[in-house]
């Protein structure tokens, strides 16, 4: 038996566009995972449509294809190839748990929520032929047993940054606008740490690690754990956390000793107002300069996270934000269009008032105004985000909000900033050599 997995392309591009050498920022590690749990005598393979194209002639039993929201069309699309074949197709992911009704019309079988305890039952069903057209977990995967993923599946030399690893899963804050808490639930579950060493011991140079976890301080006495395991690792790494982590004593210095340099953190909104609207209490306006200061007192850089769009946000909000942003000496920032994703509390809302505008679901990635706007047009907030991030993203910003780390980093940080501006207007190809070889001198200069 054959199965082959398949990510569709986050760009939106056809099978035909592919088919020149590219390479993918991220490895799809979910899909890994699975491959591991795969029974014994099933041969696997992937295809990761960021980098390369989808062979539609393979002679294959099974394709199994994930999805998010704005890669739902792509995913029915291929899916739709196979079938045409006569191949079984199965389909699982965020927006397939958020929307069965609508995915089970495109597969043979979908699987609704994390797939790692069906996926066996649902290969050997098929084997059986006895597959089901619903697969849904009565309870959530205990990730102390869960595999390492199989790796060697990925595309050699496919990934700019291969080297992440997830931790944990879950998060009780349940914003408006999230989907983790619809999929991972609202508790956190956690690896075992020694799994996580492990696993990044395995890892090839250079020795960056990004960890994928929502929140990879959540729980400060397990996440001191941790850092205290990766100390020894000598690794530079980055996550994502809460900006209340600035009040975790101790927290801090912890990450920063085990090497941590850079954090994804999701400030939202200077408005209370706007932060009540995304159930996000623990975010606190007033505090958000001096917790920044904090964190860069321990050398750890911050790539803030703002949305626009909340029904109390006005034109003004766009000045508003970017000025903090900068007065704040942000190194990056990422500035969203607010996007109700189906799963969400959000997407209820606005769907209950009548305010989605459209269910084109390859432009629900936070770039476009799918959903009517309460104090502007969608056509202003498109607008008035884009003028953010090239505000941001200036020659002039980029100089006053990074200088602070020191002539001999400028060009790297300059570098990054070009590079993270250009992901979202450009082709960031040019960029991407200078940028990794840039990472790869910070790596030699720290650990010097």
């Amino acid at each position: 038996m054959r199965v082959r997995f398949i990510y569709p392309s986050i760009s939106f591009k056809k099978n035909k566009e592919l088919k020149k050498e590219r390479k993918a920022f991220f490895p799809p590690l979910n899909i890994c995972i699975l491959a591991a749990l795969t029974p014994e005598g099933v041969e696997v393979a992937l295809t990761d449509e960021n980098n390369e194209a989808i062979d539609y002639e393979e002679e294959v039993d099974l394709v199994a294809i994930t999805s998010m929201t704005c890669t739902a069309p792509r995913m029915y699309e291929i899916a739709y190839n196979f079938r045409n074949r006569g191949i079984c197709v199965v389909l699982g992911g965020t927006h397939i748990t958020a929307l069965p009704e609508e995915a089970v019309q495109h597969a043979d079988a979908i699987v609704l929520g994390e797939a790692e305890e069906l996926w066996p039952q649902l290969i050997n069903d098929f084997k059986n032929k006895r597959l089901q057209r619903i697969y849904r977990s009565s309870h959530r995967p205990d990730l102390r047993h869960l595999p390492l993923p199989r790796r060697s599946l990925l595309k050699t030399n496919g990934y700019y940054y291969k080297n992440t690893v997830q931790t944990s899963r879950g998060c009780p804050y349940n914003c408006s606008f999230c989907s983790v808490t619809n999929f991972f639930g609202g508790s956190y579950r956690f690896r075992p740490i020694e799994q996580v060493v492990k696993e990044i011991s395995f890892f090839d140079g250079p020795n960056i690690v990004g960890f994928t976890d929502d929140n990879i301080m959540a729980t400060p006495p397990r996440a001191k754990k941790l850092f205290a395991e990766l100390k020894p690792l000598k690794i530079i790494w980055g996550g994502q956390a809460s900006i209340n982590l600035a009040e975790k004593e101790g927290l801090l210095q912890a990450a920063s000793e085990s090497g941590c340099k850079a954090l994804f953190i999701g400030f939202e909104s200077l408005s209370p107002k706007a932060l009540s609207e995304a159930n996000k209490p623990i975010n606190k306006p007033e505090k958000y300069i001096k917790a920044i200061e904090k964190i860069h007192s321990y050398d750890i850089s911050i790539l803030g996270s703002f949305v626009f769009g909340f029904d109390s946000d006005d034109y003004g909000a766009f000045k508003n934000t970017v000025d903090f942003a900068k007065q704040a000496k942000l190194e990056l920032a990422q500035f969203s269009v607010l996007t109700p994703f189906p799963g969400t509390v959000l997407y209820s809302k606005l769907e209950a008032e009548g305010r989605i505008l459209h269910r084109d679901w390859s432009k629900y990635y936070q770039g476009e105004a799918c959903f009517q706007p309460t104090n502007m047009t969608p056509e202003e907030l498109k607008r008035g985000q884009k003028w953010a991030w090239n505000n941001f993203y200036s020659d002039f910003s980029i100089l006053r909000r990074t200088l602070r780390h020191g002539i001999k980093y400028l060009p790297l940080f300059w570098l990054a900033n070009k590079f993270f501006n250009n992901i979202n207007f450009a082709d960031v190809s040019p960029l991407i050599k200078i940028v990794q070889k840039g990472w790869s001198f910070l790596d030699k200069t720290i650990h010097s």
